[in-house]
């Protein structure tokens, strides 16, 4: 198993302060947004096996099979399938949606058919896969997710009792749900810039009054307000008043399949997606937005969003489920004192300690010989480790442990 050394990415909406405390390091005063942990060519974690830092993609591409493991090579192709993050945001993230994997596929040959550059401002698909993801809460942590059920949100918006938004109330109540949310987001994104900036305008005013009243949407117009205050004449603002208003207590996730409409908007928390950098916004953003494509992309299905909690096994091992196989998340709570708990082996995996400190130790069987890198690895808060496929490894100490590899 080997150290890891992770690159972080210092986006405007990040934390000046999160990911420097997780780290145990003195904030630098710019926003550090995104830890990331893998083998993205964007920004791949590094290890020292002896010989000098090596970029673990590389490590990977010289010896997938050893690294992976025949069968996530096989399922996956030679390189980790997923990227893991720890994600600090101080201030909301673009309203977005991912394509599914089948368009994903298309969209990305068709811009290639038609010549678009890869680095083009108006580019959708910058590769050809798919990108669910999942988040899970350190601190408490707020977003949006998914639809609010129409009636709702009619309830929602008339209670802002703004002119301009009394059409959008009649369309919800005029036609069957997917219609209305279709017809409605597109009349949003699609409305003249002018009139959507005073109706945002007017909206945010009457969010931020009601939201001082109590009731149950108040913490829904408390955020609504704020998008209005970082986005001023955004039109994602109103697109954003038709999703969920979430809150993670630490510990609880979500997961974002595709097509499912969202946004990030404050709290610290780790996060897994497979590896993919395709986004199709909706809003909050100065960035390019296709209305066309997002509206082919984007899942008209209404609903409370699905809080994951953990759920244990008899290792210990306490597991988010998830529908897909890029990736598979977990955590160890270890308590001092108590015995080592035996990791699976068999996929590449990576192991992040959140909180306390995790002792790792390489367990040698007469398959697995001497093993490769060091026998005992100390993880404290931040700190991470790469664990190639067949190397058995168990975890003991006092903290929490986060567990990252693929489901095979």
């Amino acid at each position: 198993m080997d150290r890891l050394a992770n690159t972080v990415r210092p986006y405007a909406w990040g934390s000046t302060t999160a990911i420097p405390e997780l780290l145990g390091a003195r904030p630098t005063g710019e926003p550090q947004a995104e830890l990331w942990m893998g083998a993205h060519p964007g920004a791949p974690s590094r290890i020292d096996r002896g010989t000098g830092p090596a970029a673990l993609s590389d490590v990977i591409a010289a010896d997938p099979e050893g690294e992976l493991g025949p069968e996530a090579v096989r399922r996956f192709g030679p390189r980790l399938p997923f990227l893991f993050k720890v994600l600090a945001a101080d201030s909301p993230l673009s309203l977005q949606v991912h394509p599914d994997l089948a368009q994903a596929t298309a969209g990305y040959a068709d811009e290639e058919a038609r010549g678009v550059p890869i680095d083009a401002p108006h580019r959708n698909y910058k590769d050809a896969n798919h990108k669910p993801e999942l988040i899970c809460a350190l601190t408490p942590f707020t977003g949006l997710c998914g639809f609010r059920d129409p009636n709702e949100t009619a309830e929602l918006l008339a209670a802002l009792d703004v002119d301009s938004l009394k059409p959008y109330v009649d369309i919800l109540h005029a036609h069957p749900e997917s219609d209305a949310l279709r017809e409605l987001l597109t009349a949003v994104l699609t409305a003249d810039r002018d009139a959507m900036a005073e109706t945002v305008e007017a909206a945010a005013h009457a969010a931020e009054r009601l939201s001082a009243l109590g009731g149950p949407y108040a913490d829904a117009y408390a955020a609504y307000a704020s998008l209005a205050r970082h986005f001023p004449g955004d039109p994602g603002v109103i697109a954003a008043m038709l999703l969920n208003h979430v809150r993670l207590q630490p510990g609880e996730a979500l997961f974002l399949g595709a097509g499912v409409p969202h946004a990030y908007i404050d709290g610290l928390g780790v996060e897994i997606m497979a590896n993919s950098d395709n986004v199709l916004r909706c809003g909050l953003t100065p960035k390019h937005v296709d209305v066309p494509e997002l509206l082919r992309v984007v899942r008209f299905d209404s609903g409370a969003p699905a809080v994951l909690r953990p759920e244990a096994d008899a290792d210990g091992e306490e597991l988010y489920a998830t529908p897909i196989d890029e990736f598979r998340i977990s955590r160890y709570v270890l308590t001092e004192g108590a015995a080592g708990h035996p990791l699976p082996s068999g996929a590449p995996q990576i192991l992040l300690c959140a909180s306390g400190t995790v002792r790792l130790r390489t367990v040698r069987t007469a398959e697995t010989g001497t093993g490769q890198g060091p026998g005992e690895l100390t993880l404290a808060r931040g700190e991470s480790a790469y664990v190639p496929a067949g190397e058995r490894v168990e975890a003991a100490g006092d903290g929490t442990l986060f567990r990252a590899t693929v489901a095979l």
